[in-house]
């Protein structure tokens, strides 16, 4: 039982530290809204590991830090948590990075909308569009060339 918690906790730990790290590398990507992080392509790990779900958590949070936006912090934390979370309860490899772009699709998009002070309905749309090829790229593209190559080299069983 020890022995379980002590993984679980070590699976968070180094997740979080390759998010925030992954995150940092990819800024010079951020064009306006379109952010391509390459840490998001880390949201597929709930597929394989459970200890992955709160080690993207707080990866996010500690990354979102550097944003120094309150409502990036928690609302960009908590649809990595959502999407990482459901990520974990699907058994469809091809699905699996499917819970990351909706959640962040759906909830970014107001994190933007404050930052540019714009409340409309179109502005809600582009911003959503720009976050869907955000992470459609990071997380369907990346993610899943992640997802194959630890399945290939069967470095987790799932």
């Amino acid at each position: 039982m020890k022995n379980t918690k002590i993984k679980f906790l070590t699976q968070a730990a180094i997740v979080a530290a390759l998010y925030v790290a992954l995150t940092l590398i990819s800024k010079p990507f951020t064009i306006g809204f379109v952010e391509i992080r390459i840490s998001e392509a880390l949201c597929i790990l709930p597929y394989f590991l459970p200890g992955s779900v709160w080690g993207l958590f707080a990866g996010c949070f500690i990354a979102n830090l550097f944003s120094g936006s309150i409502l990036d912090i928690v609302v960009g934390s908590l649809a990595t948590l959502i999407g990482a979370y459901l990520t974990s309860k699907i058994k469809n490899k091809w699905l699996c990075p499917l819970p990351a772009v909706l959640s962040n699709t759906i909830l970014i998009p107001f994190v933007i909308m404050n930052y540019s002070g714009v409340w409309q309905f179109s502005a809600y749309l582009a911003a959503a569009g720009g976050v869907l090829a955000s992470e459609i790229a990071s997380v369907y593209i990346l993610g899943m060339i992640l997802l194959i190559a630890l399945e290939k080299k069967n470095i987790f069983k799932h």
